[in-house]
């Protein structure tokens, strides 16, 4: 099974004890590009977007996968708002909006979860997609009829297409 270990920096930097600001994310496994770990892009008070590599051994691996991340001002009470921005075929992520259908993201939120579990979960599910409740059903429908390698030959493709740096 994959687990990330991830490292936060900067946690000094904090407007409000319940808003985790000016944090500084880095996740880093031997299944992620160790070179450039996810980067943290600050867009606001309680917005931001984080790159992360694809994990390794899956139709992802290569991919650089842009995430945005809104943070209520209720949190940790209220679990942040996480999206995809890249373009990703996934049965529990919609392919036009990116919402993601994650169970800690909705009804299962703790305020123990924290952005580093969110993160860590995100990943996971990248690694390990449940396609009994897809948001995009076309994804969803390759798995739960057995079509694995059209499924990966799918994600494969759409991960060359959005999420792969251009050569060149």
């Amino acid at each position: 099974m994959f687990y990330p270990r991830i490292t936060w920096f900067d946690q000094t930097n904090l407007p409000r004890a319940s808003r985790p600001i000016g944090i500084l994310l880095w996740l880093s496994s031997d299944t992620i590009n160790q070179e450039k770990p996810c980067r943290h892009q600050e867009q606001g008070f309680s917005r931001s977007t984080r790159k992360c590599n694809g994990p390794s051994e899956t139709p992802y691996e290569g991919g650089v996968f842009q995430l945005a991340f809104a943070i209520p001002e209720q949190y940790p009470l209220l679990p942040p708002q996480v999206r995809f921005l890249t373009k990703i075929f996934h049965p529990n992520v919609h392919f036009k909006t990116g919402e993601i259908c994650l169970d800690i993201l909705k009804n299962a939120w703790s305020p123990a979860w924290t952005l580093q579990s969110v993160c860590r979960a995100i990943i996971a599910l990248m690694a390990h997609p449940e396609a009994d409740s897809p948001l995009n059903c076309d994804s969803g429908n390759l798995l739960r009829s057995g079509d694995i390698r059209g499924y990966r030959s799918m994600a494969r493709m759409y991960t060359r297409l959005a999420a792969m740096p251009k050569k060149g």
